[in-house]
């Protein structure tokens, strides 16, 4: 798949699960794009301490993930990743990163 395939692909899971939208607001490929970025900072994005420091978030295991889940998420930037994290990883969509994968080791 095609790495922009991939993010509108991507893009459009974030937006009808990670932030809140207008059901009536009218989706297309042109007002997913923006989010693009933050599928591709998420991609990029390490914990910044703790155990898994310097580890990609994509790359946590999954109970610690959870864990983070049940006992709360940091505030701010770090905690808003986290929480697309866990949901990538509740639907099983961890495989959508590796074509980003591949886009980060080329450059």
């Amino acid at each position: 798949m095609p790495s922009h395939q991939l993010i509108t692909q991507l893009s459009f899971f974030y937006h009808e699960n990670l932030r809140y939208h207008d059901p009536m607001e009218n989706l297309n490929e042109s007002n997913l794009l923006p989010n693009s970025e933050v599928l591709l900072k998420l991609a990029r994005y390490k914990m910044p301490y703790g155990k898994y420091a310097n580890r990609l978030l994509i790359d946590l295991p999954e109970p610690y993930v959870v864990w983070f889940s049940k006992k709360g998420f940091p505030e701010g930037e770090l905690g808003n990743m986290m929480r697309m994290i866990y949901e990538i990883k509740l639907n099983g969509l961890e495989y959508l990163f590796e074509p980003l994968r591949k886009i980060r080791t080329n450059k």
